[in-house]
């Protein structure tokens, strides 16, 4: 199992898509994805329109999920945890993090 963890100042998804070029993981299981991101945008499908995204951003978030790294590409589904108890869920497309906000990456290779 390898760690991850996505802090420096930026967009940790454009980070981990760099870090697994770089340590050439080309097929990995995300076993877990935690931590906080200072923003963050995430899609869903629309309902009636599978092919259609509807993208959800917000800011402060507590973050949890897992997916896979597929051909080199990573693929995160996650809920973020907004204040007031409010969630919201979906496909990771951008986690901004830096300072305080990081994110740890779990992976198993395959």
């Amino acid at each position: 199992m390898e760690l991850i963890i996505l802090g420096d100042k930026g967009d940790a998804m454009a980070a981990l898509a760099e870090i697994v070029k770089e340590r050439g993981i080309t097929n990995a299981a995300v076993v877990s994805c935690v931590g906080a991101a200072r923003s963050f945008t995430v899609s869903t499908m629309k309902a009636d329109n599978p092919r259609e995204a509807v993208h959800t951003s917000g800011r402060l978030a507590e973050v949890a999920g897992n997916g896979e790294i597929r051909d080199g590409v990573p693929n995160i589904h996650v809920t973020c945890g907004l204040e007031g108890g409010q969630a919201v869920a979906g496909h990771l497309e951008t986690a901004e993090v830096g300072g305080p906000y990081s994110l740890h990456v779990y992976l198993q290779q395959l």
